[in-house]
């Protein structure tokens, strides 16, 4: 009886080593599917040009070259963000370009004069169809609104704008991190941001391409990363023959 015991107990110890090597060798079937979305998207903003070193998760989100937004439940463009042959932007273009909506979130509405004068500057640009305008409806492409917690060093964040033709649907604004800044560079960084929306990169970014007809660097650009408080306040002329080439009348 006593070696039956014996027995019973060695495979019941058996039993139960298996049954936890195989509960912690499981990987659990939501898991897998996160990890392979977030592998779809690390690839996608890769394919853009970005490197590892610009990339920086952020919860739901990455973060990438400081201040351009990509969720990592995005739907990820069937062509995984091939890269494209212009500078500047992410290959994909505003279908709405002529008319896109933007909401004005309470808790900017102090900014209201930098927002109109960033909106101002793009639509503005010769020879181009972009037009942002002002709604108060529920209905729109972009709500611009605060966040002060986005970074001790980070003025703004956009959404690019996607495969399927729409605008990036939000802008947060640092706006305490900005309150000191001229008027200039408060509404220089609005309108950077903006950019980001209608699909533009940041024009000094190593890996991108020309525009047709619109080469090399600009030092100039309002779409220059890194240059928060201290870049160009308004489009360069560059900034301006890169937006008619993508955005013609």
């Amino acid at each position: 009886m006593k070696n039956l015991f014996k027995s019973v107990a060695l495979v019941a110890s058996f039993a139960i080593l298996i049954t936890s090597c195989s509960k912690k060798n499981e990987v659990p079937v939501n898991q897998e599917t996160n990890n392979q979305q977030t592998n779809k998207v690390l690839a996608y903003i890769k394919n853009l040009g970005f490197t590892d070193s610009q990339i920086v998760e952020n919860g739901n989100r990455y973060i990438v070259d400081g201040d351009i937004v990509f969720d990592k439940n995005m739907e990820v463009p069937a062509d995984n963000g091939k890269p494209k042959t212009e500078q500047y932007y992410n290959g994909y273009l505003v279908t709405n370009s002529s008319n896109i909506t933007v909401k004005v979130d309470p808790s900017i509405t102090s900014m209201r004069p930098e927002i109109d004068s960033a909106i101002k500057q793009w639509n503005n640009v010769p020879n181009s169809k972009i037009k942002f305008s002002i709604v108060t409806g529920s209905t729109y492409d972009i709500l611009i609104k605060v966040d002060n917690t986005i970074g001790s060093s980070t003025c703004g964040q956009a959404y690019l704008s996607t495969s399927n033709g729409k605008a990036g649907n939000t802008v947060w604004i640092n706006q305490e991190l900005i309150k000191n800044n001229s008027f200039a560079q408060r509404q220089r960084t609005i309108a950077h941001e903006f950019g980001h929306t209608i699909s533009f990169k940041h024009t000094n970014q190593s890996t991108s391409i020309d525009v047709p007809g619109v080469g090399g660097t600009d030092a100039l650009s309002m779409m220059n990363g890194g240059q928060c408080g201290s870049g160009a306040s308004v489009l360069s002329a560059k900034d301006k023959q890169a937006t008619a080439a993508l955005y013609p009348l």
